[in-house]
């Protein structure tokens, strides 16, 4: 199955009590389908993965399955540091209907390339189906070597990488030697650009959660080779791209779709508001490119 385009790493929106916001769910879901995104990817780190409990993950995803009812693909955040609690994870996304999942690099317990590649190995031997194996080593400590990368890229269970190191030189490497049926992604919507340009298929997003429309337009002129229109939008957008990382990550996205009263401005702990000044920023840059 080959991953092209834009894929949504979805907010969880939550209610004033903290419990799961179903209805605002639905309605950021219906949005992204009529701007035409590629997929979602309900319970990434976009998704507050970290302190969103596992039956309300798998809650969250089943309810993500049911409004989609095929319109798009889904994929499944059901990676752990845990091996055996990944394969369980991931043997419930599949049978919940899940087209793929998505399997971040084990963290905080930082494995050897040796304990990486065992750890994914395991988990695509042990359940069919699709995996995209997640490299932030911003988040998890541990960044996942090409040569380990394109080991695990012959197994048929592994089809993607969503690339989030921003390693310019790595990624480029990857893409040169790795296998055609293996697809690199990026995972940082400031790097869509570059990472197309050298053979990249498109982006796990956080902006297009605000702004589907327009990161589908930026990745359909890059993935066509368009460069001119592609760096006119990217510099159009990359305000934007900066704005969404003046905090740690989904804080300002969330607080971007508060402002555009798509969801309430809630976080579980130890996640919390922008400070004020941070909020200035971002209020000033969508009021400048129109979106408020």
């Amino acid at each position: 199955m080959s991953l092209k385009g834009v894929y949504t790493a979805l907010i969880t929106p939550f209610n004033d009590d903290r419990s799961f916001d179903s209805e605002s769910m639905k309605n950021i879901i219906e949005f992204q389908i009529k701007e035409k995104v590629n997929g979602l990817l309900p319970i990434g780190t976009t998704g507050e993965s970290p302190t969103v409990a596992h039956e309300e993950q798998i809650k969250i995803i089943e309810m993500v399955i049911k409004q989609v009812a095929g319109r798009v693909s889904i994929i499944a955040g059901s990676g752990s540091n845990n091996t055996e609690e990944a394969i369980k994870m991931t043997k419930i996304v599949k049978d919940c209907g899940a087209n793929y999942s998505l399997q971040v690099t084990p963290y905080y317990n930082k494995p050897s390339q040796e304990g990486l590649y065992r750890h994914f190995m395991a988990i695509a031997d042990s359940v069919d189906i699709p995996l995209i194996i997640y490299n932030i080593q911003g988040r998890t400590g541990k960044n996942v070597d090409n040569s380990t990368m394109l080991k695990l890229s012959k197994h048929p269970n592994i089809c993607a990488v969503k690339e989030a190191s921003g390693n310019i030189g790595q990624i480029m490497e990857l893409i040169a030697e790795k296998p055609d049926n293996f697809d690199v992604m990026s995972g940082d919507d400031n790097l869509l650009l570059p990472i197309a340009a050298l053979g990249g298929t498109g982006i796990i997003s956080v902006a297009s959660n605000l702004i589907p429309g327009k990161m589908v337009e930026l990745t359909d002129a890059a993935l066509k080779g368009d460069m001119p229109k592609a760096r006119e939008l990217h510099f159009k957008l990359l305000p934007f791209f900066k704005a969404e990382f003046i905090d740690t990550n989904p804080i300002p996205i969330k607080y971007m779709m508060y402002l555009k009263k798509m969801t309430k401005e809630v976080y579980r702990l130890p996640l919390c508001e922008l400070s004020d000044n941070d909020k200035k920023q971002v209020k000033s840059v969508l009021e400048k490119m129109g979106i408020i």
